[in-house]
């Protein structure tokens, strides 16, 4: 993401959240790099093939349990909610983004 696009991606972020909250999701969580260093081996900017000046924007959602995330995944992969959204007019390249479910071993704070 380039720091002119900020604004957009946060549009863009903001209806994936009403999204999924409509959908079923306990909470959604976007974060815009604040300080993301190069690392020796490996680190975010290689992992997404970023090129130099983008920044990195990291995010997730949590969801009651596996069967609420299908029927909403399901929901997506239909269309469901984005009969009037121009998914064309995103503000990054959705080829280099990652995707992945995870299962919590454990849970701290909040």
């Amino acid at each position: 993401m380039l720091e002119e696009d900020r604004k957009k991606y946060h549009e863009a972020a903001e209806f994936m959240a009403n999204w999924s909250m409509d959908h079923g999701a306990l909470e959604v969580m976007e974060a815009w790099e604040a300080d993301v260093p190069d690392g020796k081996n490996t680190d975010y900017r290689k992992a997404v093939n970023a090129p130099p000046g983008e920044k990195i924007v990291t995010g997730w959602v949590i969801w009651p349990n596996k069967q609420v995330f299908e029927k909403a995944n399901e929901a997506l992969m239909r269309g469901e909610g984005f009969e009037n959204h121009n998914g064309d007019d995103m503000p990054f390249d959705g080829s280099r983004l990652i995707f992945g479910a995870f299962e919590p071993i454990l849970t701290k704070g909040r």
